[in-house]
């Protein structure tokens, strides 16, 4: 989609979110309205004290992602360990506002990128629990991920775009290490098992903590089947140390092979190339920026870029 034929903009406040649902869920229409958080896709507003508004503003595609997640979710979410974000309404594009919209269950807890775990164990398991739920074979017809799930060696030139920039910026303390990990990522031998559900997007903004710990998993806008590994990659960002990513590993069925881990560390190191320029672009102001995805992704990638010194020192 060009810029000329992007969705318009639309201005969105508490008074917008109760016209729409007048108009089309008036049952609705009532209930107290307030600003949840700006997301990287959509707006989430707080809808009384049990469901939330989510609004597409800020990408093109958010509109398919939220058509996505209304279609497949009520059929995913029942079973999963931690509660997620259960579709309830779908709002169609008006002249009010151009574009679809949800409403969903409100997940209580904090973004881990805010309040990053500190329970390691207790996180550990939850993500273990989880994943092991989630990743089961996906039916035919299953969405596709926008390049998640799938060959990890079809993001060579990101990869190699993200690393140049990010060592331009001084982000990046050991780029030689950083393209260990991904060349013993992206020559592991790829997924040969069954299309498995993925949330696609693992990250410390889409995880939610309470305690110390994992209480919610949301923004399934990246839903899609393929490999596991681009799940599992969470662990190095989420989790609080090496002993609960250990943990981690040990805990998540059927046992991920060693194949299979040296992709995740692949992806673990996509995602913290992407988080450190998003928390850079943050620090300095820019539009797009968080600032607080950058100490979560620097925290990963060290991790990463300590696990291929370790091999080559046992080789």
């Amino acid at each position: 989609m060009t810029d000329t034929d992007s969705p318009p903009r639309t201005e969105i406040t508490a008074a917008l979110i109760q016209d729409l649902l007048r108009d089309q869920h008036p049952d609705l229409a009532d209930l107290p309205v307030r600003l949840g958080a700006r997301g990287w896709d959509n707006q989430l507003w707080r809808l009384g004290d049990d469901l939330a508004v989510r609004l597409p503003w800020a990408t093109d595609d958010a509109d398919a992602l939220l058509r996505k997640e209304h279609a497949w979710l009520p059929h995913l979410t029942p079973g999963l360990p931690l509660p997620t974000p259960v579709p309830q309404r779908l709002g169609e594009p008006s002249e009010r506002f151009p574009r679809p919209w949800l409403v969903t269950t409100w997940v209580p807890g904090t973004p881990a990128d805010h309040s990053p775990a500190t329970r390691g164990a207790e996180a550990a398991d939850s993500l273990a629990a989880f994943l092991t739920a989630l990743h089961r074979p996906a039916p035919d017809g299953a969405p596709a991920g926008r390049g998640r799930g799938g060959p990890l060696s079809a993001h060579d030139e990101p990869f190699a775009e993200g690393l140049a920039s990010a060592t331009e910026l001084g982000l990046i303390p050991d780029p030689d290490g950083a393209r260990a990990v991904w060349r013993d990522a992206v020559t592991a031998p790829v997924w040969t098992g069954p299309a498995l559900w993925l949330h696609g997007d693992l990250h410390p903004a889409n995880v939610l903590t309470s305690d110390g710990t994992l209480c919610g998993v949301i923004d399934f806008g990246d839903l899609c089947a393929g490999d596991p590994a681009c799940d599992l990659a969470s662990a190095w960002i989420l989790l609080p140390d090496d002993d609960a990513i250990g943990r981690f590993h040990r805990a998540y069925r059927p046992a991920a092979d060693p194949a299979t881990l040296r992709r995740a560390r692949g992806w673990a190191l996509l995602r913290a190339l992407g988080g450190l320029h998003i928390g850079e672009a943050g620090v300095r102001g820019r539009p797009g920026g968080k600032p607080t995805w950058g100490p979560p992704a620097a925290r990963s990638l060290r991790r990463l870029v300590a696990t291929a010194a370790d091999r080559d020192r046992r080789a």
